[in-house]
């Protein structure tokens, strides 16, 4: 069977490495999630996720049809992504306003030069 990119399919975990997880797609077509494509969040054991023999929906990220390989994802399919997800771009990031910076730096500097020579000699 052919896959695309993007494609959502099930398979069968075949095999656990700490790098990540063998899947069968079908019989001709295996395929590894990478250890960073398990969970959005740190993954210290990939057996906390999935154990061979179980049975996962994976999205195919990418497809080597010569050697019917294929790399995949459990995170892409996770549902804090599917639901508008905090990476979909709609909010930024922003620190809070703060009193102090650069300029605090500064207005120190001199003093610590002078302190600083003064150790030295």
């Amino acid at each position: 069977m052919n896959y695309e990119i993007g494609q959502i399919a099930e398979g069968k975990v075949t095999g656990i490495q700490p790098y990540g997880a063998f899947v069968s797609l079908d019989p001709h077509t295996t395929g590894l999630i990478h250890i960073s494509e398990i969970s959005d969040g740190y993954v210290k054991d990939i057996q906390q996720f999935v154990s061979i023999g179980d049975t996962v929906k994976v999205k195919i990220i990418d497809y080597d049809e010569k050697n019917h390989q294929a790399r995949l994802s459990l995170k892409a399919l996770s549902h804090r992504r599917a639901a508008g997800s905090w990476r979909s771009g709609s909010r930024k990031a922003s620190l809070p306003a703060m009193k102090i910076g650069f300029q605090t730096i500064a207005d120190h500097m001199d003093q610590w030069i002078k302190e600083a020579k003064e150790e030295m000699k």
